[in-house]
């Protein structure tokens, strides 16, 4: 029940800040050309709570699903006359920047919140921005089925170039259950390699089974363990185990088949090298050492001009990856599994509350970049559809007859109602044993 309640309260903190900074972006606007505002609202429906000041209405309402700003005459179609404070009155480049503003602030949001966090610094996985070259792959894995070796380099994943892990990861991962052709260096030579991919998780996930070269940093060193008394600590890296380099995926595997037995460890510390002895204990019939670990971190900080250009980069990059995604989903290479909606959302604005307000000011970031893209679908009652309504009018010089703008208005809500229902009941799905099947038996 905790959990239900903290993911309500996250859900509502996240998806506050998104609706009142998008739709701040269309009262801005609209206030700035002279457009009389009626309402500015937090959510839909009946009208919970507010105040009234001047012309404007602001309000909570009772569906927490988004949020609106009702402009003065902006859906008075019949009328020929409009007074200055009208909607309808003014031109069509201000129409268009009423209608842009507010996707425009979400992603200029995500561009500050992600400066941000590059100034205050956060921990990302090492070798995720590392050159993907292989460095363990799982027995019986569909890359060790598929021939993958040790140190192959990851050139290109079906034509695309790979030039670092996270690259593969999100390649491999947005293809569950699908062939992908990979091109590998092994050697000076280049080999074409093809694998079936599985899918793991509620999510659907692509997994192949090949990792990079991820160095285990400890997490915990347990008092009085073999690690304690050895002198090994907390942030340690582990470099090598007898003179043999052991990643992260085989290190459980390494310590657990050598209890009793004196082990070297090479370990960084703080730029340092150092060197460790230490025997794992019996625990049962395997061995362990007495840390916690997980895959080495480096902390990314940037100074102000640094960092908002690498926020800029990175979310640049992740707009190209939601006009992938989408299009891949429309072709039926992703999995709708891996789409995800409000009760998703609000599962992971819970998680990443509960880690820190860095992870939940990234999160933010992450959620504020895809409703501004999105909003600018050209999708009739997203304002991407009233804006392409709007530059099609310009073209014409002529607007289009209140019958027709009606008719676009009815069909694009169909089509968001369709959307909010499909992506709840794809959210529940995912959390059924049967899948859809658990909904639909048929």
């Amino acid at each position: 029940m905790g959990s239900i309640i903290g993911a309500i309260f996250a859900f509502a903190i996240v998806c506050g800040i998104l609706v009142f900074v998008h739709e701040f972006g269309h009262f801005f606007m609209a206030k700035l050309i002279g457009v009389r505002v009626e309402t500015f609202s937090w959510g839909y429906g009946k009208r919970l709570v507010g105040f009234k000041k001047g012309d404007t209405d602001y309000r909570i309402s009772l569906i927490p699903m988004g949020g609106y700003v009702k402009l003065s005459g902006e859906e008075d179609y019949e009328k020929k006359e409009y007074d200055p404070g009208n909607f309808m009155s003014k031109k069509r480049w201000q129409k268009f920047l009423v209608f842009f503003m507010g996707p425009l602030m979400n992603i200029v949001l995500a561009i500050i919140l992600v400066g941000i966090v590059n100034m205050v610094g956060t921990d990302v996985p090492e070798y995720q921005g590392q050159k993907p070259v292989i460095g363990h792959i799982e027995s019986g894995s569909p890359a060790d089925r598929a021939g993958f070796q040790v140190d192959d380099e990851i050139l290109c994943i079906n034509k695309k170039k790979m030039k670092k892990w996270r690259d593969v990861e999100l390649a491999v991962g947005t293809k569950p259950e699908k062939n992908i052709f990979i091109d590998v260096r092994r050697g000076k030579e280049i080999k074409s390699l093809k694998l079936l991919t599985e899918s793991r998780t509620k999510y659907d996930m692509g997994y192949a089974g090949f990792y990079g070269k991820i160095l285990t940093q400890v997490a915990m060193v347990r008092r009085n363990s073999p690690a304690e008394k050895s002198g090994i600590m907390l942030s340690d890296v582990i470099l090598r185990i007898n003179d043999i380099p052991v990643y992260y995926f085989q290190f459980e595997e390494v310590i657990s088949k050598n209890a009793g037995k004196e082990l070297d460890f090479l370990i960084e510390r703080g730029g340092e090298t150092l060197k460790f002895k230490v025997t794992p204990e019996f625990k049962g019939k395997t061995g362990e050492i007495g840390v916690e670990y997980y895959p080495e971190t480096v902390v990314r900080k940037y100074k102000f001009f640094s960092a908002f250009n690498e926020s800029i980069k990175s979310n640049l990059e992740l707009t190209f990856l939601v006009f992938d995604f989408l299009g891949n989903l429309i072709t039926g290479e992703v999995s709708t599994k891996q789409l995800g909606g409000p009760i998703d959302i609000a599962s992971f604005s819970y998680t990443y509350f509960r880690m820190g307000l860095i992870a939940l000011v990234g999160w933010i970031a992450f959620i504020s970049l895809q409703l501004g893209v999105i909003n600018l679908f050209p999708v009739p009652v997203l304002d991407g559809g009233q804006i392409l309504v709007v530059i099609i009018e310009g073209l014409f010089r002529r607007d289009f007859s209140p019958k027709l703008k009606q008719i676009i208005m009815q069909i694009g809500f169909l089509i968001f109602i369709f959307f909010v229902g499909f992506v709840i009941l794809n959210d529940v799905a995912k959390r059924l044993p049967n899948g859809w099947s658990s909904i639909f038996p048929w």
